[in-house]
C-alpha cells in the first residue's frame, strides 16, 4: 500500500510536463557561432570577474546567449526550434566549464609562499612536474604560458578533457536510464532549463501561450530583484569603490550570536527570492523533510557539543568554521552512512521491482523511447569502464617514481584505485542520482577522498594530483533528463560536445595566456585572487601534508560507530515511513537537512513551500499551478542573469578605465 502510494506520488511529480512524444535535433550553424560567441567573447569576462569579484557568470551567460540569439533570429525573420534553444542553453554552459582557466592557478600555488611554508615546494618540483613546471623555471621564463616548460602540462591536461568528455555519456548515462526510464522518478528540478526553453522558443514563433507570459513574469521579478541584491553592489563598488548593500551579502550571520543558546549551531538567513521559488518547485515532502533535517540539527547539535562529541566548536565561530568543525567532527562520518543507506534502498527497490515484475519491467532501461537517440545501454556502462580504467591506467604510470622512492605498494594503489572507481564511485553516485530524481537535491560526502589516501598509508603528495577515479555521476541525470523533456535527440549533445571542445580549449588557453602577459597573478588588480588565493593555498596545502609522514587529524574524523548510526537511522527512517504510509520523500530531504548544506536558506525554501502549497495551489489548482512554478523559477533566473551581465560589463569597463593613465 504505502509502496503503491510512493509510486503514485512520483508519477504525480513527473507527469507535470508533458512527455515529448517526437524527437528534434538540435545542433547546427547557430550553436558552432555561439560556442565562438561565448568561447571569444564571454570567457574573458567570465575570468576576469572570477579574479576580480570571485563571482561566477555562467548561469548569466546561458540566458544572455540564448535570448541574443532568439533576437538575431527574430529580426532574420527566422525561427529557432525549442531543441535549437536549448543547445544553445547547453553549450554556453558547457562552454565556460574549461579546466584551462586553472593554469592561472597552478602557476600561483607552485610559487605560493604557502608551499614553500609547509615544505610542500620541494614535492612538487621533484615529483608533480605535469602540473606545473617548478617555481624557479616559472620565474625565469617569465608572464607565459607559451614555453615549451608548459608543453607536458598543458598536454596531459588536453588528455583528462579528452577522457572527460567521453566519460560524459558513461555512467551518468547509465543512471538517467536506471532512475529516469526504469524507476520514472520525477526529477523536479529539470522542468526549469526545459520550460524555460520551450517558453523561449515560443517568442520566435509567434506563439503568445500561457509559458511566455509565465516567464515573463518571473523575468521581471529577476530584473528587480537582481538590480537591488546584486547590480547596485556591483555597479557601486565598481563606481565609488565600496559597495553599497540593501541585503545583505551572501547572508545575515548570526551563528556568533546564537552560540551561547545554540551552541554548534550554523545559524543565518539569506534573504534571497530565488530560495522562496525554488521551494514552491521542490516536491512539498522534500522540502518539509529538509526542514525537519535541519530542525534535528537546532536540537542535537547542542547535545552533541555537550558530550565532547562535536569537540571542535568553539563560541564566536561564524558560519563556514562551524560547519567545516562539525563536519570533522560528526557529520562526515555520519553522512556516509545516511548515503550509504539511500544507496542501498534504491538498490533494494530497483532490484525488487525487478523480481516481482519480470522482463516487463526491464524493457523501460534496455528500450528507450524510439527518437530520441538513445544508444545501447552497456555501451555506456563500457565507456565508463574504459574512463575508470584510463584514469587508474595514468594514475600508476605519473606515480610510479614517487612511489618507487617511498617504497609505496603499488598493489595497495591498486586497491584504493579499484575501490573508488569500481566501488564507491557507483554506489555514491547512485545515491545522489536518486536523491536528485527525488528531491531536487544531491549530497557530498566531504573528506572521503582524504581519508583514504591517509588510511592507505601512502607517503608524498603527487597523489593529491592525479585524476583518481572519484567522481559523481549522479549530478549528470538531471542533465539528460532536461534533453529527453525538451524532445532533443541525444546526437546533437554529443555533436555540440564534439564542435564546442575545440573552441574552448583554444579560447581559454588564449585568454589565460593574455591576462598573464598583463603582469603576475593575482596581484592588486584583481583584489579577489589577492585575498583569497593565498588563503586556498594554505588550506589545500595544509591538506596535503596529512601524507608527508606527518601525524594526520584526518584519522579522528573517521568514525566506523557514527557511519553505522547514520546508516541505521536511514535505513530505520524508511522502514517506518513506508510501514505507516507516509511520503518517503521526507528521507531524502532530512538526508539534505542533514547533510550540513549551508542552512541559512531553509527559512525561504520553507516559506515558499507553505505558500505555493496553501495559497497557490489552491488559487490555480495543484497541477497548474506545479506548472507554472518551474517556468517562473526559469524566467527569474534569466532576469538575474541579465542584471548580472550588465554589472559585469560595467565593472569591467570601470576597471579598464581606471588603469588608463589619462
Amino acid at each position: 500500500m504505502a509502496e503503491q502510494k510512493l509510486d503514485k506520488e512520483l508519477e504525480f511529480y513527473r507527469s507535470l510536463v508533458e512527455q515529448p512524444t517526437e524527437f528534434h535535433e538540435g545542433f547546427g550553424w547557430k550553436t558552432i557561432v555561439g560556442a565562438v560567441f561565448v568561447g571569444f567573447l564571454m570567457m574573458p569576462g567570465s575570468m576576469y570577474m572570477m579574479l576580480v569579484a570571485g563571482l561566477s557568470i555562467g548561469p548569466a551567460a546561458r540566458w544572455v546567449t540564448v535570448i541574443l540569439f532568439m533576437e538575431i533570429a527574430r529580426r532574420s525573420l527566422q525561427t529557432l526550434k525549442k531543441q535549437e534553444v536549448y543547445i544553445l542553453f547547453y553549450m554556453a554552459g558547457f562552454a565556460l566549464a574549461s579546466p584551462f582557466q586553472g593554469l592561472l592557478w597552478r602557476q600561483f600555488l607552485v610559487q605560493s609562499d604557502a608551499a614553500k611554508e609547509f615544505g610542500v615546494a620541494g614535492p612538487l618540483a621533484e615529483y608533480v612536474w605535469w602540473y606545473a613546471p617548478p617555481a624557479e623555471k616559472i620565474q625565469e621564463i617569465g608572464y607565459t604560458f607559451m614555453d615549451k616548460a608548459w608543453v607536458s602540462v598543458i598536454g596531459l591536461m588536453l588528455l583528462y578533457q579528452v577522457i572527460s568528455r567521453i566519460d560524459h555519456f558513461g555512467l551518468g548515462y547509465a543512471l538517467f536510464r536506471v532512475t529516469s526510464d526504469f524507476e520514472r522518478l520525477p526529477f523536479p528540478m529539470a522542468p526549469i532549463a526545459a520550460q524555460g526553453a520551450t517558453a523561449l522558443s515560443e517568442t520566435t514563433e509567434d506563439k503568445q501561450s500561457w509559458r511566455w507570459r509565465t516567464f515573463s513574469i518571473g523575468s521581471m521579478v529577476g530584473l528587480f530583484f537582481g538590480t537591488i541584491y546584486f547590480g547596485l553592489p556591483a555597479v557601486t563598488g565598481a563606481v565609488l569603490g565600496k559597495p553599497m548593500q540593501i541585503i545583505p551579502l551572501p547572508w545575515i550571520e548570526l551563528t556568533d550570536k546564537t552560540g551561547d543558546f545554540l551552541p554548534a549551531v550554523a545559524t543565518g538567513i539569506t534573504f534571497d527570492v530565488g530560495l522562496l521559488l525554488l521551494g514552491m518547485v521542490l516536491p512539498f515532502w522534500a522540502v518539509m523533510g529538509g526542514a525537519v533535517g535541519f530542525a534535528i540539527t537546532l536540537f542535537a547539535n547542542p547535545v552533541l557539543y555537550k558530550y565532547k562529541i562535536l569537540h571542535s566548536w568553539h563560541p564566536g565561530m561564524q558560519t563556514v568554521d562551524t560547519l567545516f568543525a562539525n563536519n570533522f567532527d560528526f557529520y562526515m562520518s555520519f553522512g556516509i552512512g545516511l548515503a550509504s543507506a539511500i544507496a542501498l534502498v534504491g538498490f533494494f527497490k530497483v532490484f525488487g521491482t525487478l523480481f516481482r515484475k519480470g522482463s516487463k519491467e526491464t524493457g523501460s532501461i534496455f528500450k528507450p523511447p524510439e527518437g530520441r537517440g538513445d544508444f545501447n545501454f552497456w555501451i555506456s556502462i563500457g565507456i565508463y569502464i574504459f574512463a575508470t580504467l584510463s584514469y587508474m591506467a595514468i594514475t600508476l604510470w605519473l606515480l610510479a617514481p614517487e612511489m618507487k622512492d617511498n617504497q609505496f605498494s603499488v598493489w595497495v594503489l591498486m586497491g584504493v584505485l579499484v575501490f573508488y572507481g569500481f566501488v564507491y564511485t557507483p554506489f555514491m553516485s547512485y545515491a545522489t542520482a536518486r536523491l536528485e530524481g527525488m528531491a531536487g537535491q544531491t549530497i557530498g560526502i566531504p573528506f572521503v577522498r582524504e581519508a583514504t589516501f591517509i588510511l592507505s598509508g601512502y607517503r608524498g603528495i603527487a597523489i593529491w594530483f592525479a585524476p583518481i577515479p572519484i567522481r559523481d555521476y549522479g549530478r549528470a541525470t538531471r542533465r539528460f533528463r532536461e534533453i529527453e523533456l525538451t524532445g532533443t535527440r541525444l546526437p546533437s549533445i554529443i555533436k555540440t560536445e564534439l564542435v564546442t571542445f575545440p573552441i574552448v580549449i583554444i579560447a581559454s588557453i588564449i585568454f589565460s595566456e593574455f591576462i598573464f602577459r598583463l603582469g603576475p597573478v593575482p596581484s592588486e588588480s584583481y583584489p579577489y585572487a589577492q585575498k583569497v588565493w593565498d588563503l586556498n593555498a594554505k588550506n589545500m596545502c595544509l591538506v596535503y601534508t596529512s601524507t608527508m609522514g606527518s601525524d594526520s587529524p584526518f584519522y579522528e574524523a573517521l568514525n566506523g560507530w557514527y557511519i553505522l548510526t547514520g546508516l541505521s537511522m536511514g535505513g530505520f527512517s524508511y522502514i517506518i515511513l513506508a510501514l505507516f504510509g507516509l511520503p518517503t520523500m521526507l528521507i531524502y530531504g532530512v538526508v539534505r537537512g542533514l547533510g550540513q548544506t549551508m542552512p541559512h536558506g531553509y527559512v525561504f525554501e520553507f516559506i515558499g513551500a507553505m505558500v505555493g502549497r496553501y495559497y497557490f495551489q489552491k488559487k490555480f489548482g495543484r497541477r497548474r499551478w506545479l506548472q507554472l512554478a518551474p517556468v517562473i523559477l526559469a524566467g527569474f533566473s534569466c532576469g538575474m542573469g541579465l542584471v548580472g551581465m550588465g554589472s559585469v560589463a560595467i565593472a569591467m569597463i570601470s576597471k579598464s578605465v581606471s588603469q588608463l593613465a589619462y
